[in-house]
């Protein structure tokens, strides 16, 4: 199947006016000028590799749209598998956290959480797109070690990301920001909000050591099971310094710029999310992601909890990109397949999975449609398919 007459976003440039051929799902060919009688007509439209979301805190929300509201699990899988198709995503990271003491505490606790895994799992043969398990660990989480065991061990995990979030520190550094956010979330009066979040501190300290030694022997494991590992919320080159040691390959919105370019001194990918990146600051006043860019040590972009944000985001990045569109476009696409070892995607070039996405870059952008190993798994009728009526099914396998 012939595409033709698009703007093809590749790695390093913008064919202005190509064509691109899929065989089998995978892309065959690529022409540099459009072909005749294409069975799709892009008239101009982009054509871009298929985003690569490392980060996705949304699977709560669908399977509880408001607390103690609570829908069925199968619902919740297929109706963010369907957002992020229409997104432009073709490869999500389910973002899952153990984590019993948050605000979302009783949704992720080892038993509801290890079950949210397994059913994604489970699930992703049905599914439209390719959906992948990154699992969130509390330091703090006493029994982190052996459920890193169990479910790496049993190839339920594609990505371990250990998370720090002892107030004081992290994205948590505003004590009494933190103490009102407690106090408001919990009904319980400030003094008692900032009395548990000195008692959480204290623990810490206590652990410390111990702590450590739980996280070497976590990445040691995911290592053996080539399980790339991501550190949280780094907020001091110190803290870089310990999560490059232990092994950890990402570092997941760092807060500051001091430690975002430590890690990418150390060789770590920097990960900040598209709502940041489109709204220019973090809503917890944090590091913007435009900054890091600006500064050279933005490496990839995730949903984080808003994946129609991905698009509108390259397009603002595109703008102050040393590389244009091309070079934004790898925030999405080949540096995160590249982090997390997908050697078969990330790009548009031959042999490699068809998973591409059509736009139009006007305002904030539109996706009009997916395709997930050369299939459409979301058009929205402006670009014709052949046989768009059959070709609307879930991948297999």
């Amino acid at each position: 199947m012939w595409l033709s007459d698009f703007r093809i976003v590749l790695a390093d440039h913008v064919l202005e006016n190509g064509a691109v051929r899929i065989e089998d799902g995978i892309i065959a060919e690529i022409s540099e000028h459009p072909v005749a009688d294409p069975q799709v007509n892009g008239n101009g439209l982009l054509l871009l590799p298929g985003m690569i979301d490392m980060h996705g805190d949304m699977i709560e929300r669908e399977i509880e749209p408001r607390p103690g509201v609570r829908m069925p699990m199968e619902m919740g899988l297929r109706d963010l598998d369907m957002k992020l198709a229409t997104s432009g995503i073709t490869t999500a990271y389910a973002s899952l956290s153990f984590a019993p003491g948050s605000t979302y505490g009783h949704m992720r606790s080892y038993d509801f959480t290890s079950e949210m895994i397994r059913a994604v799992v489970a699930a992703r043969p049905g599914l439209l797109i390719d959906h992948r398990v990154h699992a969130r660990f509390e330091v703090t989480f006493p029994a982190a070690l052996s459920v890193v065991k169990e479910l790496v061990g049993e190839g339920s995990v594609d990505l371990v990301s250990l998370c720090d979030h002892t107030p004081g520190q992290g994205q948590y550094r505003d004590l009494a920001l933190q103490a009102a956010s407690l106090s408001k979330n919990k009904g319980i009066s400030l003094e008692a909000a900032a009395e548990q979040l000195q008692q959480r501190i204290r623990d810490r300290k206590e652990t410390a050591g111990d702590m450590t030694a739980t996280l070497r022997a976590i990445t040691q494991y995911c290592a053996l099971h080539g399980v790339p590992v991501a550190s949280h919320d780094d907020d001091t080159v110190e803290k870089v310094e310990l999560m490059d040691a232990l092994g950890a390959n990402i570092s997941e919105f760092p807060v500051t710029l001091e430690a975002a370019r430590e890690a990418n001194r150390r060789g770590m990918l920097n990960a900040m999310g598209a709502p940041n990146a489109l709204r220019g600051q973090s809503y917890s006043g944090n590091l913007s992601a435009r900054e890091a860019h600006q500064a050279g040590v933005l490496d990839l972009l995730a949903a984080d909890y808003h994946p129609t944000a991905m698009l509108p985001a390259v397009l603002v990045l595109a703008k102050t990109d040393p590389n244009g569109l091309a070079g934004a476009a790898r925030l999405t696409s080949l540096n995160p397949a590249r982090a997390l070892g997908l050697e078969d995607r990330g790009e548009i070039r031959v042999g490699l999975r068809a998973d591409l996405f059509i736009a139009s870059d006007t305002g904030v952008g539109r996706v009009h449609a997916t395709l997930s190993r050369g299939r459409p798994v979301h058009a929205d009728g402006v670009v014709a398919f052949p046989g768009a009526v059959s070709t609307f099914q879930p991948m297999a396998g």
